[in-house]
């Protein structure tokens, strides 16, 4: 071939390479969702807490503050919510995993305790719509191989199955589950002996996303950090175990005050509200002897160091992001799963003897892994001030949970806002902000419509997205709540019996300790008739109703 014939055809292939179309970058913003695991309403020093949390004060400072944002009553209800935008029942988590044991329930559609076939799971649609995937931490949903992470969309995964174990290695914390279960990308593994959970997760979730990057820097992600801390058995790091020495000698009395007191100074409650009383089961601090006084302290001390820690593997992500030039373009969201935990389960008749067979709890092992504290419905009460009760429970104190939200294009920051939203509300917004259509290519004629709605307004600075009229409910293990406005119709304990419900306006009662449901028979029948409405729109299956 001449020399001009080799340029003639060198020019022609430049010119098809150049006209040829060029792959766009993704403009869609990142979404970072990081998942406390049972941490209390007032524990975040944004939250008005004494508990040093620099990195998501941060977060709050460049973001957005929320006041009344609703999770399930437990974890898992929570994470069914979360993943799905849907209501517990439809989900697949009328009873969480571990809970239902004996239970008629069992099998039943709503009861499967695994996400179920009428929802599409956040990770999947974002996946098929072209971000990355990838979670850390707890999963929750299913032990299954077919109800595993992989196969509910995410490209990378590394999980706790059940929903809790030792923090330094797989030994199991239940007397009927000994051993806890972890999935890498489906497969089941082995936890790393001696690794810390936090920093762990950490480190897997810093690895995907760089993984990602390098392989399509353009391509947009999800990440889903599920930390599995502070949720009971209390541990810590060696260099943390006394980072919080003597600053709760102070008792969890004094503690819920002074928590009730700072929430109210920085705006997150109304001025005229009013603490609820300790509950009568809960020994008053001055009535404890000094030696117990010094071990309820060193519990304090031990979740205060959990929390700590968390915020610092936190910013750990977050210095992680700046440094890849991702933050800018990361809607950032943190939370809480629930309220505060107000289990004791060395002392609790179901599980205490396992406990005690395989943990020492002596004063001075406190906190080490071969210990298992949880700090009890005292500290819990306190971490769930202002509001009644803590996790479990379908009072504001089990389902008011904290959240920080920084977005990818902030408008205003630093701000508080007291919309009431609920946890189905994340689902629609990330669809939203990822321009993503639901329920997807891949949805049967058995998926359920979202019941969620996005939050994309209020990120913007508008003050609510439901009505005075929207109406959202849950039940779990006979506990249940329905509310429409400020109005709200709860069962305490099971079984549920319409006899037993208690009518309160939380707007005026935060604390659920005035019930109206005497004083107002037309709004008990109204919110009554909602909850059977609800009910039976949601194909809610109840065991033990009296109605």
């Amino acid at each position: 071939m001449r020399v001009v014939d080799l340029l003639v055809l060198f020019l022609g292939l430049s010119l098809l390479i150049s006209c040829s179309p060029q792959k766009q970058a993704d403009s869609r913003p990142n979404i970072l969702l990081i998942v406390a695991d049972d941490l209390g309403y007032s524990d975040l020093g944004c939250y008005g807490g004494n508990i040093r949390t620099p990195n998501i004060d941060q977060l709050a400072k460049h973001g957005i503050r929320f006041s009344q944002f609703h999770t399930g009553p437990t974890c898992a209800v929570t994470r069914a919510m979360l993943l799905s935008g849907q209501n517990n029942h439809v989900a697949g988590m009328g009873i969480q995993d571990g809970l239902l044991t004996n239970s008629p329930m069992i099998g039943k559609p709503g009861y499967e305790s695994n996400l179920s076939d009428r929802i599409i799971p956040v990770s999947q649609l974002l996946q098929e719509s072209g971000y990355f995937t990838y979670t850390t931490g707890k999963w929750h949903l299913g032990k299954r191989e077919e109800d595993s992470p992989q196969q509910k969309g995410f490209d990378r995964s590394f999980n706790l199955l059940q929903g809790g174990s030792n923090h330094f290695n797989k030994i199991g914390i239940e007397p009927d589950d000994t051993l806890s279960l972890f999935r890498e990308d489906g497969q089941i593994v082995d936890y790393p002996e001696g690794k810390y959970s936090t920093q762990f997760y950490t480190d897997k979730l810093i690895d995907y996303i760089q993984e990602g990057k390098v392989k399509d820097p353009g391509k947009p992600f999800f990440a889903f950090a599920a930390y599995t801390s502070p949720h009971w058995p209390l541990q810590v790091p060696e260099d943390y175990l006394d980072r919080y020495e003597g600053d709760f000698d102070i008792g969890y009395d004094s503690l819920r005050v002074l928590r009730f007191e700072s929430l109210k100074e920085s705006g997150l409650i109304p001025p005229n509200a009013s603490l609820p009383p300790r509950l009568a089961s809960i020994t008053p601090w001055n009535e404890l002897t000094p030696e117990e006084k010094k071990i309820e302290s060193r519990k304090m001390e031990l979740y205060a160091a959990m929390v700590d820690n968390l915020d610092y593997h936190i910013g750990r992500i977050i210095h992680f992001l700046k440094a890849e030039g991702l933050y800018d373009n990361t809607l950032i969201v943190f939370m809480s799963d629930n309220g505060a935990a107000g289990n004791d389960f060395y002392n609790e008749t179901w599980s205490r003897d396992f406990i005690r067979k395989h943990y020492n709890n002596d004063y001075e092992n406190m906190g080490k892994e071969n210990s298992f504290v949880s700090y009890g419905p005292q500290w819990a009460q306190a971490g769930a001030a202002p509001f009644n009760r803590f996790k479990g429970y379908t009072t504001e104190g089990g389902i008011v949970s904290p959240i920080v939200i920084k977005p990818h294009k902030p408008t205003t920051t630093g701000l508080i806002n007291n919309a009431y939203f609920t946890v189905m509300d994340l689902a629609p917004t990330f669809y939203e902000l990822a321009g993503t259509a639901y329920p997807g290519n891949t949805a049967s004629k058995k998926i359920k419509p979202l019941l969620g709605k996005t939050i994309v307004p209020l990120l913007n600075g508008e003050s609510s997205i439901h009505s005075e009229e929207y109406v959202t409910g849950l039940e779990h293990r006979g506990r249940m709540f329905v509310r429409k406005g400020n109005w709200k119709l709860v069962n305490l304990q099971p079984p549920l019996d319409n006899k037993k419900l208690m009518l309160f306006n939380v707007a005026e009662d935060l604390g659920e300790t005035k019930d109206l449901s005497k004083n107002n028979p037309e709004k008990f029948e109204e919110l009554l008739m909602d909850w059977k409405d609800f009910v039976k729109k949601n194909e809610i299956l109840l065991h033990q109703v009296n109605q």
